[in-house]
């Protein structure tokens, strides 16, 4: 049990964070921020975790919540619910902590976190990363990890529709 404890201890709402980032910023630790649906956990997304926690001393990821998938994605989307994305998230080991936002972008939460470093996957440009030029401008860096190609939760649903 002690496990699943510290698993769902990675999970924060926004005034944990709030707290959390204070303690941080007095270790002065390296924070970076990844977001995404994270629907179905495939390769792709290990692999641009994985290479986001080489930047960091902390690794947040923010989960759009499920209203923010059906608004994005459709009404068959999400496939999984955002408290189960969540936690399968907080039990990765590279990943120190994981918050659901309800708006359809990161903006205002990258705004409340102030990353060190944003990072995204290859298939977005500096130009269509949304907070990019707010952590720029708070001297921060934007880093675009190179995507595993063939991976995809679209195709993997995709792929078991046929």
């Amino acid at each position: 049990m002690k496990q699943s404890k510290q698993i769902l201890q990675k999970i924060f709402s926004k005034e944990e964070l709030k707290l959390q980032l204070k303690r941080w910023e007095l270790l002065e630790k390296k924070i970076v921020f990844t977001n995404g649906i994270f629907d179905i956990l495939h390769q792709g997304h290990i692999h641009i975790l994985s290479e986001a926690a080489v930047f960091a001393d902390i690794l947040i990821v923010g989960v759009n919540a499920d209203a923010s998938v059906k608004r994005l994605k459709g009404n068959s989307r999400p496939v999984n619910a955002e408290a189960s994305r969540a936690l399968i998230l907080s039990a990765l080991v590279m990943v120190d902590a994981v918050i659901i936002f309800q708006e359809d972008t990161p903006l205002n939460l990258i705004k409340f976190i102030k990353p060190t470093v944003l990072v995204k996957g290859g298939d977005y440009t500096l130009e269509t990363i949304v907070g990019a030029k707010e952590v720029m401008a708070n001297k921060g860096e934007v880093k675009i990890i190179p995507l595993e190609e063939g991976f995809s939760t679209t195709g993997i649903i995709e792929k078991m529709k046929s």
